[in-house]
């Protein structure tokens, strides 16, 4: 199975991941294709709004450990000596939705996890449906969430709500994630798709070029490129920390971590 599929929807062009087999677990391969997905909507001349969400029960669980997250079949075995390029294509890959001059709306299902999160953060706006799972979970296995998360969170909810969530790894409701402002509603299951369409419509409505605009001068104000930069110096020790691959072995065995005292 492809790692996403594409539709579009009148004004609407919809991004599916579609590894529910896996929880929608991310790849880099995923964030690239819809990266390229980002691009083809751009191309489209009646598309208005780009729609995101995961096939199955689920937005996404996060890294697929299993496969560390595509890395060595992109990279090759000796990836980690190339954190820098890492976090690169990461964070190229996953900003292709906020460079975009279309706005993008994040559905959010169940559980939203460490860079599914990141994924979401990176679209201008996000739905949960009611019981979904929000955690930017990286600390529980020695990182930072270094392909926007930290910056994108911080500049959401505020730095006391972001410090909290990523030092502790916490996963929150939806119904607190609204509250702290991380996602702009919260809507009933069977009301998710049609709740992320008429807020598409409401955008599709108004005029695109002020759209566009609009989003282009946020994104200007956010100062993400700074943020992203640290967010890529901060990791760099980190993948290469005794903690990382105690994180990523303690998963595999489904145990608590031995974290090293430094």
């Amino acid at each position: 199975m492809s790692e996403i599929a594409t539709q579009q929807r009148d004004h609407i062009f919809e991004i599916v991941l579609t590894r529910p087999e896996k929880r929608n677990a991310i790849r880099l391969q995923m964030l690239q294709a819809i990266a390229q997905a980002v691009a083809e909507a751009e191309q489209q001349p009646d598309v208005r709004v780009i729609v995101l969400r995961g096939a199955g029960k689920n937005f996404s669980t996060g890294l697929d450990i299993e496969s560390m997250g595509g890395m060595p079949e992109a990279m090759g075995d000796d990836w980690l000596q190339h954190s820098h390029e890492v976090t690169r294509l990461w964070q190229a890959a996953i900003r292709r939705l906020g460079t975009s001059r279309l706005p993008s709306i994040a559905l959010l299902r169940s559980y939203t996890l460490g860079v599914g999160l990141e994924l979401a953060l990176a679209c201008d706006l996000r739905i949960a449906a009611e019981g979904a799972v929000l955690s930017l979970e990286e600390a529980r296995l020695g990182l930072i969430p270094d392909v926007g998360g930290t910056t994108h969170l911080m500049r959401l909810v505020g730095p006391a709500r972001a410090r909290e969530l990523i030092f502790t790894g916490r996963r929150i409701d939806a119904a607190t994630a609204a509250e702290w402002g991380l996602v702009n509603q919260v809507v009933p299951v069977d009301e998710l798709i049609s709740s992320g369409d008429a807020l598409a419509g409401e955008i599709a409505a108004c005029a695109p070029l002020a759209v566009s605009a609009a989003k282009r001068i946020i994104h200007a104000l956010e100062d993400a490129d700074s943020g992203l930069h640290m967010e890529m110096v901060e990791q760099t020790p980190l993948f290469h920390s005794e903690d990382f691959r105690e994180g990523i072995q303690a998963v595999l065995e489904r145990r608590p971590p031995n974290w090293k005292r430094q």
